[in-house]
């Protein structure tokens, strides 16, 4: 890949669109994501992420109307998605794209992958020949660059970016606490996109939030150093060190956070010595009291049969309080899972999900 692949890119910041506000009755609130969209800008950041099921189609809708109609074409970025679960075989996709550029409001995307790839999607990919119709649409002028999203073990990687060497950059998850995990691989996938010279976007630095919210006893740590940041800034910073990182996605939901980040990029840089060794304490406290790595991304929640909400069901757990469970699941309880396993299939963690909710329907439901 040439190295001015990401040239475009402004302060390496980029803009997740899959935790966008919403209002009581279940609507985007077009006018908050206005405003934050319009900062963003204002402040000298361009990239922008989001996916075709992103909250359930309506991120892409929500670009048009919030970013693309409103600024000229040079002020943003745009990444899309060719996601498994919207196509199944050649034909499909490039309607599907045409669709995705209708609903975003744009006539190319910036950066286009292919979504979430593992063993397993890897082959519906090739089956499908997605990376040839892609490349052809890359030849057309409607994509400028392409790349994927990867959620497995660094050989898989190793063999996809052997096979398919058009494959520009690569989105892998990345932060402190997977930095090390055998399940995640984060710095043994890292290293593998470095080995064939391919940039990195970082995906879920804060882990879906989960070290933003740490415990007590690991907040007592990051509280020992001077000039205290806050969580999230220190799991930032963490991936703000690694060379080959070309953009860090962060979903963003509030006015607050689009001005604490962009503040950050602005004026921080990579962790110290002093504040990587606290991150390293902070790690080891919070794996070694095993909370649930999920990071909400609700890839889970759009094939489950019966709508159980995982994501709000495991941050209770996590946070070690039992109020608020009926009302999370007024709908639909841990107690009503149907052990189809369908959410384990969609997870990007590899979480034992129906162990999880099996947990949960004995510890609240009694």
């Amino acid at each position: 890949m040439s190295s001015d692949c990401f040239a475009p890119v402004r302060n390496r910041l980029g803009f997740g669109c899959m935790r966008f506000p919403v209002t009581a009755d279940g609507k985007i609130d077009e006018t908050e994501v206005t405003r934050m969209v319009d900062r963003f800008i204002e402040k000298g950041f361009n990239y922008f992420d989001t996916a075709h099921g992103y909250l359930d189609g309506r991120s892409e809708t929500t670009l048009r109307h919030c970013l693309t109609s409103r600024h000229d074409r040079s002020a943003y970025l745009l990444a899309d998605k060719l996601s498994n679960g919207f196509f199944e075989k050649a034909e499909d996709i490039i309607p599907l794209f045409d669709r995705q550029l209708e609903r975003c409001g744009v006539s190319y995307f910036d950066y286009y992958l292919m979504h979430a790839l593992n063993a397993r999607t890897y082959s519906k990919y090739v089956s499908a020949d997605a990376f040839r119709i892609c490349a052809g649409l890359r030849e057309e002028g409607k994509i400028r660059h392409l790349g994927m999203s990867f959620h497995d073990s660094a050989d898989v990687l190793d063999r996809i970016l052997d096979e398919q060497p058009g494959i520009e950059f690569v989105q892998l998850q990345i932060n402190y606490l997977d930095w090390e995990s055998e399940t995640v691989q984060a710095r043994k996938c890292y290293e593998t996109c470095q080995k064939h010279g391919k940039k990195v976007i970082v995906m879920e630095p804060v882990k879906g939030g989960t070290l933003s919210q740490l415990l007590p006893e690991a907040d007592s740590v990051f509280d020992r150093l001077e000039g205290r940041m806050s969580n999230a800034a220190y799991a930032l910073r963490f991936v703000m060190g690694l060379e080959d990182v070309s953009v860090i996605l962060s979903g963003m939901s509030t006015p607050a956070q689009v001005e604490e980040n962009t503040d950050l990029f602005l004026s921080s840089g990579p962790l110290s010595d002093e504040e990587m060794k606290a991150v390293d304490e902070v790690r080891d406290i919070t794996l070694r009291h095993g909370a649930i790595a999920c990071t909400a991304c609700r890839y889970c929640t759009e094939v489950c049969p019966v709508g159980m909400p995982v994501p709000e069901i495991f941050s209770l757990m996590n946070s070690g309080k039992e109020e608020g469970y009926d009302r999370i699941t007024e709908k639909t309880k841990a107690g009503d899972c149907l052990h189809c396993g369908k959410c384990e299939a969609a997870c990007p963690q590899h979480l034992p999900v129906r162990r999880y909710l099996d947990q949960a329907a004995f510890r609240f439901e009694k």
